[in-house]
């Protein structure tokens, strides 16, 4: 609710702008009854939204904007570069604010509301560190670290083959889109299962572990795996902030493939599958921020369901399309999961943290 004051033709322009009914009438509704409360709760609330303010105000230029000085229920920041970003990893966090996006000497502020009330203010400023201040970056493994089409994939492939149902890696990709699909070999037996074959779980993973494993003197399909991102890169955001796996790989198996590149010492945590629940659970992103010592952090994935199991842990998530997926169809999944952006590459880090 709100009211203007100004000369006639000022408030002509106003009224012509306006729709026919300006206020709603639920909105006229909770007004009245606001102030048939008197006077008293009213000044409550104000005083409490100009705590708020001057708090927030503190909060933002604590993280490196501009804020404008403001006498109503709001905040005007200017962000800069890190407007879009910011406003969609608050989203993800669910934490809406305004975007002036294609306005001219708007498009790079955001308008943040003081909600008045203690918890919701709390997690807005929560959520602002969260977004402009990560204590840590959460990595998934494979599809981010580690290229797994000719090895995992691969191994999805050959187990429904041997039971007689043809699977691509498009059926992979489709499978991994539509979500509950951190688990590799519970994914093919839902593919051999959608193709008619009635094939246990357990005789499912013992050959698909066969086949990525290897057995008595045949190498397995692990062995074609290779590191996506440079050791170098990983170096350097290890230096700023601490680095974390999340991965629904067995813990044998993570430590194979880091140590084999030579990456698991930049790790300072890694979460596998005997830790936690399977994604897009969020307790094993949890689990990470525990064994790093933090609370606040942004998650890299290539699936919805990292990005789910993210967003679940109060974690800002960032999409990146795995080597050889549709880049199209992938990105647009990981964005309707909520990621608050899908990198072109992880090296796009380093010019995104603060």
């Amino acid at each position: 609710m709100g009211y203007g004051i100004g000369t006639p033709d000022v408030i002509a322009v106003l009224r012509a702008a306006g729709g026919p009914y300006p206020v709603a009438g639920l909105s006229i509704a909770l007004a009245l009854r606001q102030l048939a409360r008197g006077a008293a709760p009213l000044a409550e609330h104000v005083a409490r939204v100009r705590e708020e303010r001057g708090a927030l105000t503190r909060q933002l230029a604590r993280l490196g904007l501009a804020p404008r000085r403001s006498h109503a229920n709001f905040v005007f920041v200017e962000c800069g570069q890190r407007a879009r970003l910011c406003a969609a990893a608050l989203a993800s966090l669910s934490v809406l604010v305004r975007e002036f996006t294609g306005r001219p000497g708007l498009a790079t502020a955001l308008r943040i509301t003081l909600p008045g009330e203690p918890a919701a203010f709390e997690r807005l400023t929560r959520a602002l560190d969260t977004a402009l201040s990560p204590q840590a970056i959460v990595f998934d493994l494979d599809g981010v670290l580690a290229d797994v089409r000719k090895s995992q994939r691969a191994a999805m492939i050959g187990t429904a083959a041997a039971y007689g149902v043809s699977v691509t890696m498009e059926e992979i990709e489709s499978a991994l889109r539509a979500g509950d699909a951190a688990n590799d070999w519970i994914v093919t037996q839902r593919l051999i299962a959608a193709a008619g074959g009635q094939i246990d779980l357990e005789t499912v993973t013992a050959r698909f572990q066969a086949l990525y494993l290897g057995t008595a003197g045949s190498p397995g399909l692990r062995e074609r795996e290779r590191l996506i991102v440079p050791r170098a890169l990983l170096e350097r955001l290890s230096k700023r902030l601490p680095l974390a796996v999340v991965t629904g790989r067995p813990r044998e198996e993570a430590r194979w493939f880091l140590e084999r590149m030579g990456i698991a010492d930049v790790f300072r945590a890694v979460v596998c599958m005997e830790d936690a629940a399977r994604k897009p659970d969020p307790a094993p992103v949890r689990l990470a921020l525990t064994r790093l010592g933090v609370r606040r952090a942004w998650m890299v994935g290539n699936t919805p369901d990292d990005v789910r199991a993210a967003t679940g842990a109060d974690v800002v998530p960032l999409g990146i399309v795995a080597p050889g997926d549709d880049l199209s169809a992938t990105a647009a999944a990981l964005a309707d999961a909520g990621a608050a952006r899908v990198l072109s590459q992880l090296a796009d880090l380093e010019e995104l943290l603060p």
